[in-house]
């Protein structure tokens, strides 16, 4: 089974969300970014109401590759409650540190969820760093809202390897990155553990605007439900 992420960054939204039957409910600000961070207190609050009935996610924002400030960032996402904190790995910076700091703190069970970007060029070879330091899944999205979306920058032999990588790894494997539906029925042929959206969710189409129910039922109408395949036991491990 792949399971439905949907960001949102307000309670109403994850409301929406909530009865639109959404697997995984993502607290991300589009208007700060490819992985705007939520304010904290906002964070709190969702998941004070939220908490419990659906896994939560949290981003980090959109930080340079530092170990020491992603570490502070992770630190302060993870004390919301929030069930998983995805963080950036844009190109650049320092990824053998930043990796070696936050092995710490997936040792005290924070589960980390790392985020690639496609349009900066796929890295299969990161996995297994990912793996090695304690991540609980690995997700390819983009950096650039307005150059296409991740089947632009990656065809689907190349998001297929990123997700069997991820699986033979024990990695939780997720895709997004300006997904709308035409990209719905190719890819969960690669069985990805989970689509991600934000922009196809909202009026207009702009990831900016308002989550539209009606979009988010009409990607929710084609993204099967059901009980996980007995090899996706690290998604069932989310609920």
């Amino acid at each position: 089974m792949t399971a439905l992420l949907a960001s949102v960054n307000n309670l109403h939204e994850a409301v929406i969300a909530l009865e639109a039957g959404v697997d995984i409910i993502d607290l991300k600000e589009p208007a700060n970014g490819a992985l705007g961070a939520v304010a904290d207190p906002l964070i709190r609050r969702i998941a004070g109401n939220i908490r419990g009935r659906v896994p939560l996610s949290a981003t980090t924002g959109d930080l340079p590759l530092e170990a020491e400030r992603i570490a502070l960032a992770v630190e302060q996402k993870a004390a919301t409650g929030v069930d998983y904190v995805k963080v950036g790995l844009p190109e650049g910076g320092d990824l053998a540190g930043t990796l070696l700091r936050l092995h710490r703190i997936a040792t005290q069970g924070v589960r980390l969820v790392g985020v690639l970007f496609a349009d900066q060029g796929i890295d299969i070879g990161v996995l297994p760093k990912l793996s090695a330091a304690g991540f609980a899944g690995a997700m390819l999205d983009t950096a650039g809202k307005k150059a296409g979306g991740l089947r632009r920058h990656a065809d689907d032999q190349v998001l297929n390897a990123f997700v069997r990588r991820c699986r033979s790894l024990g990695l939780l494997s997720g895709l997004a990155g300006s997904l709308d539906t035409a990209d719905i029925a190719p890819l969960l042929k690669l069985s990805p553990d989970l689509l991600g959206f934000r922009g196809a969710l909202c009026r207009s189409g702009l990831r900016t605007a308002a989550l539209d129910p009606q979009a988010l039922a009409a990607i929710r109408a084609r993204i099967p439900r059901g009980e996980p395949a007995a090899d996706q036991a690290p998604i069932q491990a989310m609920r």
